[in-house]
């Protein structure tokens, strides 16, 4: 079943965790809608690991 409309689902992953050397990712799902934002996204999100809120950015 094709999906109606300009929204896709979307990974945002920490940026901040990289730097850190720890092991694991912290990685969220969320839609967007292609149309009203062609650019990548980039929320603030919580990392469970790092125990901290940091911006998670959208990957391919």
């Amino acid at each position: 079943m094709a999906k109606k409309g300009n929204r896709v689902q979307v990974i945002l992953e920490c940026t901040e965790h990289k730097t850190t050397g720890l092991p694991g990712t912290s990685r969220y799902i969320t839609t967007k809608n292609k149309k009203n934002t062609p650019e990548r996204m980039e929320l603030k999100k919580f990392n469970p690991i790092l125990k901290k809120v940091t911006v998670h950015k959208e990957i391919k």
